[in-house]
């Protein structure tokens, strides 16, 4: 983390103003005074609805020994060295570039409408194999978590992945100005943000903000298969590699094999090497393609990249096959999506060898814009009846995919639910030992309510 005098501090922020002592040492940056440690310099953040300014006092009860403070807030304390801004969010994003750049990481930028926080764990462990790494954690990939990520880095530390997330156009342009990445992924452009961006190709076009700060002589690693990234990218003068299904793309796989817990496949360039990935799904192998890439980009050697798959430790709830104590299996993807996603979970269950019984429990698909309703309803129609044996959903928009499974399901096989609570009472009699139950919906659904109940 960063350790710096709140002088140098001061030194790295324009235009801030210190009163207090200059030689108090700071060590690390919170925002948030239930999990501040001793040292840090506590940034008080202003928003709509709340002001971070009004716990200052809080923060240095708990061991801040300094603050940021905004010129025009009244009240300034007079116990702890006082760093003065005009804006101490964008303070923050100033000193975690300033620092960011004193220490000469290599950063490696991640972003796409899927995938890319299973995607950034991939690359974690490809690139852990030979350098010393940090990530993104959690969901700080936005404009404060991104900096509080970036101060987190050590002298030792030789590259950061930086996730970057988004809602609205500018935000990514904004962070990859802030990261300065030398390696910039697009995992896929799919429908979520809609409701935001108003098309797909509004997403394209949010999501190729990461090259903006995209270092001289840097990379774009992004997914070929997409013809709005491909068209745009073509136009514009950077050094790129490809990767997806087809084989007019750099790197795509020449064979994939589902296993129970796994997933075994080999790539055009390099075919002798076999590669595991303790994860399910077709879609995570083009993931695991771009972090591939990446490693490629740090000269790490194929086989080498293979042992780091290997030891892949993903985010939970993306994806986690969870054994239940009565002999069947839980899939729990219940973090997120988007009807991208979850096709491809649907795909995978479908392609799923060794059970008995399928399962699909399926919820809201979140922030789709006007479109959302005829998407819900055309995930329901491409399940396959002959594949899988029950579906479950609930929400209001879930209600859509039950419609459009009972276009092809027989009577009694497709149920919905209002409450999640009625749903396990109904589906948890009908599952057997051997049996597999995917559950999957944007997270403001909470089915992992669903997941816990049906491992109790």
């Amino acid at each position: 983390m960063i350790t710096r005098t709140i002088k140098e501090v001061q030194e790295m922020i324009p235009d801030s103003t210190l009163q207090g002592d200059t030689e108090v040492i700071i060590k690390g940056v919170s925002i948030d005074t239930r999990t501040i440690e001793e040292g840090n310099l506590f940034v008080p953040i202003k928003g709509e609805k709340f002001n971070g300014h009004e716990f200052v006092q809080k923060a240095i009860e708990s061991g801040a020994s300094a603050t940021l403070w905004n010129r025009n807030e009244p009240n300034m304390p007079e116990n702890i060295p006082v760093l003065l801004v005009e804006d101490t969010l964008t303070a923050l994003q100033q000193l975690s570039k300033q620092y960011r750049d004193q220490l000469g990481v290599k950063v490696v930028g991640v972003t796409g409408s899927n995938g890319k926080t299973t995607t950034k764990d991939m690359i974690f462990s490809v690139l852990s194999t030979s350098y010393q790494v940090l990530k993104t954690e959690g969901n700080f990939n936005n404009h404060i978590g991104l900096p509080l990520t970036m101060l987190r880095l050590t002298e030792e530390t030789e590259i950061a992945i930086l996730e970057m997330g988004m809602s609205s156009r500018g935000e990514i342009e904004l962070l990859s100005q802030l990261a300065a990445p030398h390696v910039a992924v697009i995992t896929n452009i799919g429908e979520s943000h809609l409701l935001d961006l108003g098309s797909r190709d509004g997403i394209a076009e949010a999501k190729l903000e990461i090259i903006s700060g995209l270092q001289e002589e840097g990379l774009l690693i992004y997914n070929g298969d997409e013809p709005l990234l491909t068209s745009r990218v073509e136009k514009m003068a950077i050094k790129t590699v490809t990767f997806g299904k087809t084989s007019d793309v750099d790197l795509h796989p020449l064979t994939i094999e589902q296993q129970k817990q796994s997933t075994l496949f080999t790539i055009s360039q390099a075919p002798d090497v076999t590669y595991e990935i303790p994860v399910l799904g077709v879609h995570n192998v083009h993931n695991a393609l771009a972090a591939i890439a990446v490693g490629r980009f740090f000269n790490i050697p194929f086989s080498t990249i293979a042992e780091g798959l290997n030891t892949l430790r993903l985010t939970n709830m993306r994806m986690e096959m969870i054994p239940s104590h009565k002999g069947f299996d839980i899939i729990n993807d219940a973090y997120n999506a988007s009807p991208t996603s979850m096709k491809a979970a649907i795909s995978l269950l479908e392609d799923l060898k060794g059970y008995g019984q399928k399962f699909i429990v399926l919820g809201d698909m979140l922030e789709l814009g006007a479109q959302e309703k005829s998407f819900h309803y055309e995930v329901g129609q491409i399940i396959n009846p002959q594949k899988i044996d029950y579906v479950f959903t609930c929400g209001k928009l879930g209600l859509e995919i039950a419609k459009g499974a009972e276009t092809t399901f027989e009577k009694g096989r497709v149920q919905h639910f209002g409450d999640k609570k009625q749903l396990v009472q109904h589906l948890a009699p009908l599952i057997q030992k051997g049996d597999v139950v995917l559950v999957k919906a944007s997270r403001g659904m909470r089915l992992e309510e669903v997941v816990e109940a049906l491992k109790a």
